[in-house]
């Protein structure tokens, strides 16, 4: 035999030997009896082709082989140890990497409370968060398997996808501070026919820049985009420039500049649900665990005090 075919238990017993430097105490401390004790020290230093212990009737000591073996073999039963715990807590849901897609502005509020949550009730999970990533495609990368965990728009109609609705967003109006609409309390989507418009790239996978255009749609024109940017905090700045006007939501008039204002819709307001959505098969635990957290930390809307409290 050689090294690698020691067993951890040969080991256990040696490292008990050698700080007792007792047969009797070190069988008493393994809770074993004291010859099959003996009996794995001798095939241990069998295996090894060295002796480890000098042994009279009187006193047991370390050679100078067993004191330069203690100390890696001690370093081999602590890695042995962490890795346990980890797997069991891995296995538990409290340790683990979970991928979150994200879109920005619009989760400013809701991703900062959960990673918070996630943080306090289990340290070992990693958020792995990436930005930029919009509605549509975030759905796409969480039913293909290559996200753990999407926030979303409704409607979620892929097979395989779950999903808990965590907020209710309107849509509303960016205009220059002085554009001749900023001093009307609410304006149509009609009035915006003429104007010029900045928004998301057709193909980001945004369902911010679909529903606008479907709004305008319904409205009777087609936006005439002058401008598009990959985010909110660009495109509200390119408002506040004059290059044009927008339709956001309220979930990203947290995002204040000079030059900026934001008028609400005339008649029935266009409602967004959001939402995290999941793989039902995905096996991760420490997903999971995070799902049982957003539950609490992100409530549905109409249920948020308690989650308000902790803010």
């Amino acid at each position: 035999m050689n090294g690698s075919d020691v067993e951890l238990r040969y080991l256990s017993s040696f490292v008990a030997v050698a700080e007792e430097l007792h047969f009797g105490r070190a069988a008493k401390r393994l809770q074993m009896a004291q010859p099959p004790l003996s009996q794995q020290i001798r095939q241990l230093e069998k295996e090894l082709g060295v002796q480890l212990f000098e042994r009279s009737t009187r006193s047991v000591r370390l050679t100078s082989a067993g004191e330069a073996f203690l100390k890696p073999v001690r370093t081999v039963l602590e890695d042995i140890e962490i890795a346990t715990r980890v797997a069991k807590a891995a296995g538990r849901g409290e340790y683990g990497r979970v991928s979150v897609g994200f879109a920005g502005a619009s989760s400013h509020a809701t991703l900062p409370r959960l990673a918070r949550a996630v943080r306090a009730a289990h340290p070992g999970i990693e958020l792995v968060m990436l930005g930029q990533t919009y509605a549509h495609t975030a759905l796409t990368r969480v039913a293909d398997g290559t996200l753990d965990l999407g926030f979303v728009r409704l409607p979620v109609s892929l097979p395989g996808v779950e999903h808990r609705v965590i907020a209710e967003e309107e849509l509303v109006c960016a205009l220059p501070s002085d554009h001749r609409l900023a001093r009307h309390e609410r304006i149509t989507v009609g009035d915006l026919a003429e104007e010029p418009f900045v928004s998301f790239p057709a193909r980001t996978g945004s369902s911010l820049r679909d529903v606008a255009v479907d709004a305008c749609e319904r409205s009777g024109f087609h936006p005439r985009i002058v401008q598009e940017a990959p985010d909110s905090y660009t495109i509200l700045a390119l408002v506040a420039m004059g290059v044009g006007v927008t339709l956001t939501l309220t979930s990203c008039m947290h995002i204040q500049q000079t030059g900026l204002v934001y008028r609400p819709l005339a008649g029935p307001p266009v409602v967004l649900q959001a939402a995290l959505a999941w793989r039902t098969d995905n096996p991760s635990a420490a997903l999971h665990s995070v799902l049982d957290v957003a539950a609490e930390a992100l409530p549905p809307p109409g249920n948020a005090s308690a989650a308000d409290a902790t803010d």
